[in-house]
């Protein structure tokens, strides 16, 4: 798989599957009121600081890029 090409269409079906996903699968709920999500609402103003949530994606999207590069070799 030496051609750029191929990379061109990896990233392509990738989007196109990121794109399905969104529109198939409702909203997650509990994504983004995780235990460690810091929520500040005063009377004008929100601050939303998703930690834990962003610490669950990071590990989420390492574990899938180990697989792929793991099964790609």
């Amino acid at each position: 798989m030496q051609h750029p090409a191929w990379t061109l269409i990896l990233l392509g079906l990738f989007i196109v599957l990121v794109g399905l996903i969104w529109l198939l699968v409702p909203a997650i709920p509990w994504l983004g009121r995780l235990p460690g999500d810091i929520r500040i609402e005063g009377e004008h103003t929100r601050i939303y600081i998703p930690i834990t949530t962003c610490i669950l994606l990071s590990l989420l999207l390492t574990g899938v890029i180990r697989l792929v590069r793991y099964f790609w070799r």
